[in-house]
């Protein structure tokens, strides 16, 4: 994926000999590949996942851990409400 985006920037750099404006799309989508399309890429954090320089991607992973249990509750829950048939009562 990231080959393509790098062949659309050149292509666009190419354009914008003609056209100045294709040098700002190359640009955006240049800026837009560094800001979003290279997250979870690359080997810097992969040894230790909790290293020195990366405290702001252990937050991430957090807020993306809660968000996915609080979805899976929520179904829970609404699972129940829906077919309490189905869903087993623990007896002490």
């Amino acid at each position: 994926m990231g080959t393509l985006v790098i062949l659309a920037i050149l292509a666009l750099v190419v354009l914008g000999f003609n056209n100045p404006v294709w040098w700002l799309a190359g640009a955006a989508l240049l800026y837009l590949h560094f800001r979003y399309g290279r997250t979870g890429q690359g080997t810097t954090g992969s040894s230790s996942p909790r290293g020195a320089g990366s405290p702001v991607r252990g937050d991430n992973d957090y807020r993306a851990y809660r968000q996915r249990r609080d979805q899976q509750a929520r179904w829970e829950r609404r699972y129940r409400r829906e077919r309490p048939w189905m869903t087993r009562q623990k007896r002490n």
